[in-house]
C-alpha cells in the first residue's frame, strides 16, 4: 500500500474571544470575497449566452444535433478492449473490458496518450492506467501498463472485477508538461462508489532508461482531479478538486504546485454542492486574464453551468446556468495560439452521441458547432493543439480509446447554416 504524510498548506483564520479587531477582520475578509465574487460575473439575467448564431433555435434542445455541418477528419482506433462480436454502437457492460478516461499531450517530438484500462465497465477492482505514443498521432505503439497493479488488487484476488470497498483501483487523470518532463497522474481509491476515503492523486515520472514509468508521490491527498494543471500569468498551476465525498462538499480547485509537486491550496467554487451538483470542470484564461470554468450540472438539467474568477481561482462567482446544451457528459476545452478558444462536448441532452466541436472568438459565446462522429456512445474528450490542428482523444462505448486529427483550416472553411438547425418533432 501507498502511504504518504499530508501536509496542510493552509490555515483556517481563528477568532480568540470575540475581540472587536478580530471581527472587523474577519467581517473585511468576508466583505473582500464576497465583492471579488459579485464583480467577476455579471447577475444571470445579463450574462451573455454561451452558445449563439441564426443556426441556433430558441430552444437549443430542440437543436438537430446530427444535422450539424460536419468537419473532415481522420480517425485512428489507439486501443480496443470490445469483446468479439459485441455491438460497438451500445454499451456492453457485461463483456469486455474497460478503456475510458483518455487524454492527451505532445511531448519531447511525439504524441502520448494515457487512460483508464480494466475488467469491465467501469472502474472496477484491479483498474490500471495504460499509456501509448505516437510520433504523428496517428500511427501509435501498443498499449503498455503506466501504473503498477493496484495495491491487493490484482487478478488473483477475490474481488478482482467487482466494484466493492475491499479492492482498490487506479483512474488516469492527465499528462502535465512541467518544469521540461512529462508526468502523468492518477488517482487511486476503493473501487465501492465515487469515491473511496482513501483517495488520493499521485503523479509518476517518465523513465528514458527503462521505458517505463516511476512513482514520483501524492500530489494532493483526498483528490481527483478533471484536467491536469494548466499554469496562470501568476506562475502557479491550477487544476480542479473532487474530494472523496464531493456529492456534499462540492468542486474545488487547487492553486501551486510550484515550489513542489505537494505544495497547493485549495479553494471552493461554492461552500458545498447544495446548491448545484456540479462536476467534471474544465475552465481557460479569458483574453482579460480572468478565468472561465464550465461544469456539467448532475441534476441533469441538460444545460451548462458556467462561473468566473477575477482573481486566479482564488473566488468565483456563483456558477449561472448557461444555454450551451450538454448530456452530463464530460467537457474538454482549450484556448487556441490564435486567441481563439474550442470546446469538444456531448451537447445533445438525450444521450451521449454525437460528439461536436465548438468555436469561440472570446471564450464566452461559441458562435460555431461542428459534428465530429456520431451514431454510438461517445464520450470523454480531451482536445490539444499542435501544428494547425486540433487531435481530440475520445472513448468509443467506454470499450475503445479513439482518436480524431482535424485541421484547423477545415474547421474554418465550414460555414454554418443561416436558419435554426430545429429537430422535427416525433410524432
Amino acid at each position: 500500500m501507498f502511504s504518504a504524510t499530508f501536509s496542510q498548506h493552509f490555515s483556517q483564520p481563528s477568532v480568540h474571544n470575540h475581540s472587536m479587531p478580530t471581527r472587523i477582520s474577519l467581517i473585511a475578509v468576508l466583505m473582500a470575497g464576497a465583492i471579488a465574487a459579485s464583480a467577476a460575473e455579471p447577475a444571470a439575467a445579463t450574462s451573455p449566452p454561451m452558445l449563439s448564431g441564426p443556426w441556433l433555435p430558441e430552444n437549443p434542445h430542440q437543436l438537430d444535433f446530427q444535422a450539424l455541418p460536419k468537419v473532415p477528419s481522420q480517425h485512428v482506433v489507439i486501443s480496443e478492449v470490445r469483446a468479439k462480436g459485441s455491438d460497438p454502437t451500445r454499451l456492453d457492460t457485461k463483456s469486455g473490458g474497460v478503456n475510458q478516461h483518455n487524454y492527451l499531450a505532445h511531448h519531447d517530438g511525439q504524441f502520448w496518450a494515457m487512460w483508464s484500462d480494466g475488467p469491465g465497465i467501469e472502474d472496477r477492482v484491479g483498474q490500471r492506467v495504460k499509456f501509448a505514443t505516437s510520433p504523428d498521432g496517428l500511427k501509435w505503439t501498443a498499449p503498455q501498463f503506466l501504473t503498477p497493479v493496484p495495491p491487493g488488487s490484482g487478478p488473483e484476488s477475490p474481488h478482482y472485477g467487482t466494484r466493492t470497498a475491499k479492492g482498490m483501483r487506479w483512474i488516469s487523470r492527465g499528462l502535465w508538461k512541467r518544469e521540461g518532463e512529462l508526468l502523468a497522474l492518477a488517482a487511486l481509491d476503493e473501487a465501492a462508489g465515487f469515491f473511496g476515503e482513501s483517495l488520493e492523486l499521485r503523479a509518476f515520472r517518465f523513465d528514458k532508461t527503462t521505458g517505463g514509468w516511476r512513482d514520483a508521490g501524492v500530489i494532493f491527498k483526498n483528490t481527483i482531479n478533471n484536467f491536469p494543471p494548466i499554469k496562470l500569468r501568476t506562475g502557479d498551476w491550477m487544476m480542479s478538486r473532487r474530494m472523496h465525498d464531493y456529492a456534499k462538499s462540492g468542486v474545488h480547485f487547487l492553486v501551486g504546485g510550484v515550489k513542489a509537486l505537494d505544495d497547493w491550496q485549495s479553494f471552493p467554487v461554492l461552500g458545498t454542492a447544495s446548491e448545484l451538483k456540479a462536476e467534471e470542470p474544465d475552465w481557460w484564461i479569458l483574453p482579460d486574464n480572468r478565468l472561465a470554468a464550465v461544469f456539467r450540472d448532475n441534476r441533469r438539467s441538460g444545460f451548462l453551468y458556467r462561473s468566473i474568477s477575477a482573481d486566479d481561482g482564488r473566488t468565483w462567482s456563483q456558477p449561472v446556468k448557461s444555454n450551451f446544451p450538454d448530456a452530463t457528459s464530460k467537457i474538454s476545452g482549450l484556448r487556441l495560439r490564435d486567441g481563439r478558444y474550442v470546446l469538444v462536448s456531448n451537447p445533445n441532452p438525450k444521450k451521449r452521441d454525437p460528439l461536436t466541436l465548438a468555436i469561440s472568438d472570446d471564450g464566452l459565446v461559441f458562435t460555431k458547432m461542428l459534428h465530429l462522429v456520431g451514431g454510438r456512445h461517445i464520450d470523454y474528450p480531451h482536445v490539444i493543439e499542435h501544428e494547425g490542428s486540433l487531435f481530440i482523444a475520445f472513448a468509443g462505448g467506454k470499450q475503445s480509446i479513439e482518436l480524431l486529427k482535424v485541421k484547423l483550416s477545415d474547421a474554418d472553411a465550414v460555414r454554418m447554416p443561416d436558419k435554426p438547425l430545429t429537430a422535427a418533432a416525433k410524432p
